[in-house]
């Protein structure tokens, strides 16, 4: 994952996003072997998923997201009824030039082929 240590990235085979990750597992032939550096439940799911492969995670200690795993489907169901509503209820504050680079970002990821 491209959040990992610049170090790692550079040692990589691969890197991608989640969306990368899930979708060269999901696409690779049985037997393949996999050493992935991410979000230890990511890991933990493809393994379960694809059985067939051979699927580690590449830390020791597994990383795991604070900030994903404070996500409940009760907050999800909460953020989404408050959009549907018309109203933001987690609204993430930053600096307008955070905000410009972000949104910058964001834009180029859209951007990208799929």
């Amino acid at each position: 994952h491209p959040e990992c240590t610049q170090a790692v990235v550079d040692l990589a085979d691969d890197a991608g996003s989640t969306a990368h990750i899930v979708r060269q597992v999901e696409e690779a032939p049985s037997g393949t072997k996999w050493a992935i550096g991410t979000e230890h439940h990511l890991v933990h799911r493809l393994a379960e998923e694809h059985p067939d492969q051979f699927i580690i995670s590449l830390a020791d200690v597994p990383p795991l997201c604070r900030t994903m795993n404070m996500i409940t489907q009760r907050n999800l169901a909460q953020a989404l009824e408050g959009l549907v509503q018309g109203r933001v209820i987690h609204p993430v504050i930053v600096e307008p030039e955070t905000a410009h680079w972000a949104r910058m970002a964001l834009h180029r990821m859209l951007e990208l082929p799929r």
